[in-house]
């Protein structure tokens, strides 16, 4: 790697856009994630985020099972999620509706009293989750946290519930609009079109989420969203890829219930976890070092010269490959 000067050429220093930055710009950005990967911890921060995931996942299901058992019956979900087959391995969805399955079977006393007490403990674990991503995406944009506790909190709070709504709106999509479908007798053609449109709507909003979380999650001035969307993107595709090629990897290759008996499901479940969190943090590594390769303002407002952006990776020019 070599020190980077502004007129270098062909490298897209003078990108406005990332569609600007050339192959051998991209080549830089391509080398400079990859060594980020090990510099940034990306794997250890990955492994704390999905710590306190898993431990927000099942008072999470507790907490929609009792708010759905609220209007309609919420042995319905178990049935419905298994169309999310194929995308999240096998024994990891089983245990998962065979948890539905158990909370459903409560008394509607008990499943109010516990959309409460679930919520309040999903909400804690998943907001220290979250702020463990937020200090990941301050190491993605090499910088300190600068905000104060109030708003740092304010932040986690926010972020925390967008994730969630993100979380219901997916099960919703998954779980309960094929349920809705089978009540109202739509026609084979809407039926259809709803069915095959969900999926890509699903994962647009998933980038739209993540964008959201590349933009506002760092402690700096915020970057255009034409400098976050790209990561989003990349993040989710390879979301996607990642998780089929690892579903038929454990279906196919690998017996972890044959390692760790009993926990095998929860193994192989907490893999795909942990893969999905390491992806996102290498979208936030995507985003930054597209920043880094340009000379131009890449922030929100008015042009700035370099050093007064607000911003290290808009700042500063990083290293080039040759």
């Amino acid at each position: 790697m070599q020190d980077a000067t502004p007129d270098d050429p062909g490298r897209g220093r003078d990108a406005r856009t990332p569609l600007d930055i050339p192959v051998k710009g991209w080549k830089d950005i391509a080398l400079r994630v990859w060594r980020s990967i090990d510099e940034d911890r990306v794997m250890l921060v990955a492994a704390g985020v999905t710590f306190y995931l898993l431990l927000a996942l099942f008072p999470a299901l507790a907490a929609f099972v009792s708010l759905y058992g609220l209007f309609a019956d919420p042995a319905v979900i178990a049935e419905q999620a298994e169309s999310l087959r194929g995308v999240i391995p096998a024994e990891g969805l089983d245990l998962l509706t065979e948890q539905l399955r158990t909370l459903a079977s409560g008394e509607s006393s008990s499943l109010t009293f516990s959309f409460v007490l679930s919520f309040l403990i999903a909400f804690w674990s998943a907001n220290s989750g979250m702020k463990a991503l937020i200090e990941a995406m301050n190491i993605a944009h090499e910088e300190r946290e600068k905000r104060s506790f109030v708003k740092l909190t304010l932040l986690s709070f926010a972020l925390t519930l967008g994730a969630m709504v993100l979380a219901v709106t997916m099960i919703v999509a998954v779980a309960v609009v094929p349920a809705v479908l089978a009540v109202f007798d739509l026609g084979s053609v809407a039926t259809a079109v709803v069915w095959l449109v969900r999926w890509p709507l699903l994962l647009l909003l998933v980038a739209t989420a993540m964008a959201g979380l590349y933009r506002w999650a760092p402690s700096r001035n915020a970057p255009e969203w034409r400098w976050v969307t790209w990561g989003s993107g990349i993040a989710t595709l390879v979301w996607l890829i990642a998780s089929i090629a690892f579903t038929i990897y454990l279906e196919n290759f690998a017996n972890y219930s044959a390692t760790y008996g009993s926990l095998g499901a929860l193994v192989g479940l907490l893999l795909w976890v942990w893969i999905a969190v390491m992806i996102l943090i290498v979208g936030a590594e995507v985003n930054s070092e597209m920043e880094h390769q340009t000379a131009r303002d890449t922030t929100v407002g008015p042009e700035k010269p370099m050093g007064r952006r607000g911003a290290v990776v808009a700042d500063t020019l990083g290293e080039t490959a040759d």
